[in-house]
């Protein structure tokens, strides 16, 4: 058992906060986080820089991250985390409380693509992800994204991470590090390996279209990719749209639903 699952609400809470000093490297690091949406020049480059690696096959616009950005986080972010706190009996409001608290930045980038590699990396550690291949794809926007990774999770499990306290204040499951640092360690020779499910989303045909989609950053800024590019059609999506649309989202090869959807150039 960890300590998010051990220790009372108010020892959760102390160690989330950290201490005093760590106070204001968070406001700094939050502040600097709100700053990077504004800076265009620095999302071009790392929209770039994944191009240019070939994790994206094209990069949505502005309109489509912000509209995309909404649907990954109402259709698959929220309800897939509600039902996997529900199932391990761990109240959803709570826990976005203790990561607010321990690192207030890892909460504001829905996208990643405006936060620090630390930032990432430290959102990834701080919560059993449904499918952790997307920050890993992310992380390549840094050219050490990786192997800080792997050396901050070796870290983590060793006991000897600065932030170790308080991400054990939040972290779900004890061998979840393991888990992300045996993942880490393929992906760094094959990308393309299969990534370490979220118990709820591993084998569910519910969430299956949607992992299918969002569990990428390739498959889900394909999807963004598709999305409106004007704002009164960005606006009526967003409205009129309740349900994720599958036709939007990713083809199911076992369906035969035919080759893997395109973003229009």
């Amino acid at each position: 058992m960890t300590p998010r699952r051990t220790d009372s609400s108010l020892q959760l809470l102390a160690r989330a906060a950290g201490s005093p000093a760590a106070l204001a490297g968070k406001i700094a690091r939050f502040g600097r986080m709100l700053a990077a949406y504004g800076n265009g020049r620095e999302l071009d480059a790392r929209l770039a820089r994944l191009l240019r690696a070939g994790i994206l096959d094209a990069a949505p616009t502005r309109i489509q991250l912000v509209v995309g950005s909404i649907d990954m986080l109402r259709f698959w972010i929220s309800p897939a985390s509600t039902e996997y706190y529900q199932t391990i009996g761990i109240d959803y409001t709570f826990h976005q409380i203790l990561r607010f608290l321990e690192e207030p930045a890892s909460l504001a980038d829905p996208v990643g693509f405006f936060s620090t590699r630390d930032n990432v990396i430290g959102h990834l550690m701080q919560v059993v992800h449904a499918n952790p291949r997307y920050d890993l794809e992310l992380l390549t926007m840094w050219d050490d994204g990786l192997a800080e990774l792997e050396r901050q999770v070796e870290s983590m499990i060793a006991g000897t991470h600065p932030r170790g306290e308080a991400i054990a204040a939040i972290v779900e499951e004890p061998e979840y590090h393991a888990r992300l640092l045996a993942y880490v360690r393929v992906f760094r020779k094959d990308p393309a390996a299969p990534p370490p499910l979220r118990a709820n989303v591993e084998g569910s045909a519910h969430w299956e279209d949607l992992e299918r989609t969002f569990g990428s950053l390739r498959t889900s800024m394909r999807y963004f990719c598709r999305l409106p590019t004007d704002p009164m059609s960005a606006a009526r999506h967003l409205l009129t749209v309740k349900e994720f649309p599958r036709h939007l989202g990713e083809p199911n090869p076992s369906k035969d639903e035919g080759g893997t959807l395109s973003c229009p150039s």
